[in-house]
């Protein structure tokens, strides 16, 4: 089963269609808005009454939607040669990101908020790294990088898999680490990294390095080449014996909901973006409330880079860099003692705000 999703969508003469990723904050978990029962972002074809790419999303969104849109920013174009036009053109993706407010009243019922990490389980190491990641994912991808007869190919997948997963490339290098790696196993038969296992820094902001990777590896369901065949061999790209390994059977469920054409890519890049950017500017102020906790703040921030924060770093950052100020009254908390309310202060120039100053993650 593959999904370039040859999706119910009529082909058309136009060659460029716009894709809206809307990204909201509610309970502290990070969502974006989909349509078609998740399978789909907003989109639509760009119509000659279009005064610009811009007014062509805006159209779709409010159509498919009736979400109403704040800030909006173009996030990158590509072709998706997988899908043509009558006359058998590829088509132009032109997406954008959109930071707004969640408005469950005003949606329509083909519109529907997800939990952006349904669609990227292995994203969330806001308790610690997923078991996925250890349990499968390397692994996995470490036959990949041997389905090859070029040693060179290899070397710069192992180098890959290293700076994407955050796992040393020391791992690698060692014959008897890596036939250890790919065959302890835990009472279930199920493979693990050992207790070798040697980490590196996890960068946060890797989010479209990572799904590409499984994309090629086909890994996902969206790739042309799922189920990677590679995983049944028992001899690897160089004629030697390989352990043997297996995915589960429920494989596709836990590498996340797959979507039609190259939308979970298009939502990939929108993560990379937002995770990027929110490291020097300050665009969680966008999808917060107008007066807000600190804690409810740094969940925020969490959500969105998928990592814990020091909580007395944040709190000295927010007051080195003078971003909020007091409202005078405190949230109505049900349990313990009230937290104060914030607002962010609007007078203070935005684009230079967080320069050169980095998310105080906790070790």
């Amino acid at each position: 089963m593959t999904l370039s999703y040859s999706h119910a969508h009529q082909q058309g003469s136009g060659t460029t269609e716009v894709v809206a990723v809307l990204v909201a904050i509610t309970e502290h978990t990070a969502r974006v808005l989909t349509v078609d029962q998740g399978k789909l972002l907003p989109n639509g074809p760009l119509m000659p009454l279009h005064r610009s790419l811009q007014a062509g999303v805006r159209q779709w969104v409010e159509e498919q939607t009736q979400q109403p849109l704040g800030y909006l920013e173009q996030l990158y174009t590509f072709v998706d040669t997988n899908r043509r036009n009558n006359d058998g053109h590829a088509l132009v993706y032109v997406s954008y990101l959109g930071l707004v407010q969640e408005t469950q009243t005003q949606l329509q019922s083909q519109a529907l908020w997800r939990d952006w990490y349904d669609y990227f389980p292995w994203e969330n190491h806001i308790d610690g790294m997923p078991t996925i990641i250890m349990d499968y994912i390397v692994p996995a991808l470490l036959r990949w990088a041997d389905d090859t007869k070029d040693p060179d190919v290899q070397q710069r997948r192992r180098q890959r898999i290293g700076l994407c997963w955050g796992v040393s490339e020391t791992v690698f290098n060692s014959p008897s680490k890596n036939k250890s790696l790919l065959s302890n196993t835990k009472s279930n038969k199920q493979p693990i990294l050992n207790e070798e296992y040697e980490s590196r820094e996890w960068i946060a902001e890797h989010v479209l390095l990572r799904y590409e990777m499984l994309y090629e590896a086909g890994l996902i369901v969206e790739a042309p080449t799922y189920p990677a065949s590679y995983l049944s061999n028992t001899q690897s790209g160089n004629g030697e014996a390989t352990e043997a390994f297996k995915l589960p059977d429920n494989w596709s469920q836990l590498i996340g909901a797959p979507m039609y054409y190259d939308h979970r890519r298009v939502i990939a890049m929108a993560i990379s973006r937002l995770r990027a950017k929110i490291e020097y500017r300050p665009l969680i102020f966008g999808l917060m409330p107008d007066v807000f906790t600190l804690s409810q703040l740094q969940q925020s921030v969490e959500a969105l880079s998928g990592v814990r924060l020091h909580k007395q770093n944040f709190r000295r950052l927010l007051e080195s860099q003078n971003l909020v100020l007091e409202t005078g009254q405190s949230s109505s908390a049900q349990r313990g003692r009230p937290a104060k309310l914030y607002r962010f202060r609007h007078d203070i120039e935005l684009q230079s705000l967080l320069m050169d100053s980095k998310l105080p993650k906790r070790k």
